[in-house]
């Protein structure tokens, strides 16, 4: 029985230990880096910025372009008038008054002349055919000069080759660079503020943990007090209002750890959410049953040129300066000569270019493309001092934010030096509180000290365990900010 019962306990334990998951500050991390929404979006910027800068990097290319048209018009281009048309086509008829007169003329000379009647004979015949075939001639001249453009296709492929544009083509693409090497910057500025903050929820929830750890004993100190006036109480050895005094401090004890433990409970959500968890998970951290906190021997010292080379923020605003540069020479190229070489190839039906022909029939053609801005009220002047003075802008802001990062990095070593000697003072006052309340327990053991003494002991006790806890947490959070301040935290 006792085998079986050891084995499904064991099976508890092991049930328990797989449900809690632990996790340690990288582990965190970790977890804060990879689910971190702002995170992905960052690096989503990343992604446009880089594809931007491969589009602007194609305006330096040749660019084919190829269009095509359809249209029905209600009526047919015509070169040639109504009348002309008339004209040309009975050109035989209107010619036949004069052929009759000089067929007359012809039988006249024929009478007079008898022996030309064999040469004058074939003429009149042929002169019988000639306005009938002088018709057919203009009615084809006609036809031929009719253009059928009721039904019009055409269609041009153009190349265009940017020659010089005033500088914007170059300046447009270093600003899509300087644009992609800011977004991975913002990327690198949003890491560091994930890890300072997932950093800040561990460590809070490591002090709460030894808080509740500490409130537990605490607990079990005044409870083991409560026992003894008790005990005291009925052997007549101490009095009624000690033992109420006790059961006041048993409950206001009582009351502090449910309010560690709903702290404690709060800051792990926190910290869950931080690092992209369901809220309820219930999770351990590697850190919590840790009595001395793992601190460094020696502190990051005060550098300000290590912050101002590695300072993501500073990054970008160097980079947001280059971009308003930039842009100073994209409004100077808008009023600058620009040179295109531009190739087309035109192609019709009707073709243009062997009468009006029902078939697709084309050309090329090339040329150079000049545009010379003249005169415009000083439009250029006043657009490129605009961007002067935005550039002037992110200037003063790199100065400013250089000066401010300067007293920050002052100000967090001044920090970490501060709770360093807080929390030296700290264990002195922990290794006080520990004898005071050895020596009041053992008086009031041996009954020479009464029971105030030894809750005043008990609670100097709890304040210096607590101080203690809390100068380790803030010498580790000003190690933190510190190294965020100079850009090292990783």
């Amino acid at each position: 029985m006792k085998k079986i019962l050891t084995i499904i306990l064991l099976g508890t334990l092991v049930t328990v230990a797989q449900a809690q998951r632990i996790l340690t500050l990288d582990s965190c991390r970790n977890l804060a880096l990879a689910n971190n929404k702002e995170l992905r979006i960052a690096q989503e910027k990343i992604n446009a910025a880089h594809y931007q800068q491969k589009a602007a990097f194609t305006n330096f290319l040749p660019k084919i372009n190829v269009t095509g048209t359809y249209m029905r018009t209600q009526k047919e281009i015509s070169l040639l008038s109504n009348e002309q048309q008339q004209a040309i086509g009975n050109m035989g008829t209107a010619l036949a008054p004069q052929l009759q007169q000089l067929g007359a003329q012809m039988q006249q000379i024929a009478a007079t002349h008898p022996e030309l009647l064999p040469l004058l004979t074939p003429l009149s015949g042929v002169m019988g055919q000639i306005p009938d075939a002088l018709n057919g001639v203009g009615g084809s001249i006609v036809d031929a000069f009719r253009t059928d453009t009721r039904n019009l296709y055409a269609g041009a492929a153009t190349l265009t080759q940017p020659l010089f544009m005033g500088g914007k083509i170059i300046a447009y693409n270093k600003i899509t660079r300087y644009a992609e090497q800011l977004a991975a910057s913002q990327h690198a500025t949003g890491m560091q503020d994930v890890i300072l903050n997932t950093d800040q929820a561990y460590w809070q929830v490591v002090s709460l943990a030894n808080k509740k750890h500490l409130a537990e004993s605490f607990v079990k100190l005044v409870q083991r007090l409560d026992s003894d006036v008790t005990k005291m109480v009925e052997q007549g050895v101490a009095t009624t209002a000690d033992a109420l005094s006790v059961r006041v401090k048993v409950n206001e004890a009582e009351m502090t750890l449910t309010q560690v433990e709903d702290g404690l409970a709060l800051a792990k959500m926190v910290l869950c959410q931080l690092c992209g968890i369901p809220l309820d998970t219930d999770i351990r951290l590697a850190d919590e049953d840790m009595k001395d906190l793992a601190l460094p021997t020696t502190y990051t010292e005060s550098n300000v040129g290590t912050a101002l080379a590695n300072r993501e923020e500073l990054k970008s605003l160097e980079l947001a300066e280059k971009i308003y540069r930039q842009k100073v020479n994209v409004a100077r190229a808008e009023f600058l000569p620009s040179i295109g070489l531009t190739a087309n190839y035109l192609f019709t039906n009707p073709s243009l270019v062997n009468g009006f022909e029902n078939r697709f029939r084309g050309m090329w053609g090339i040329g150079v493309v000049v545009s010379i801005p003249v005169f415009h009220w000083g439009e250029g002047i006043y657009k490129v001092r605009a961007a002067k003075a935005e550039a002037n802008i992110a200037r003063y802001r790199l100065d400013d934010a250089k000066e401010k990062i300067e007293l920050q990095v002052t100000q967090s070593s001044y920090k970490v030096n501060e709770a360093t000697k807080k929390l030296v003072m700290a264990e002195k006052n922990m290794e006080k509180a520990e004898e005071n309340l050895r020596y009041a327990n053992l008086g009031f053991r041996e009954g020479v000290i009464p029971t105030s003494n030894v809750l005043e002991a008990q609670t100097a006790w709890l304040s210096a365990q607590s101080g203690k806890i809390d100068a380790q947490i803030d010498l580790k959070m000003s190690e933190i900010y510190l190294n965020k301040s100079m850009g090292t935290l990783k």
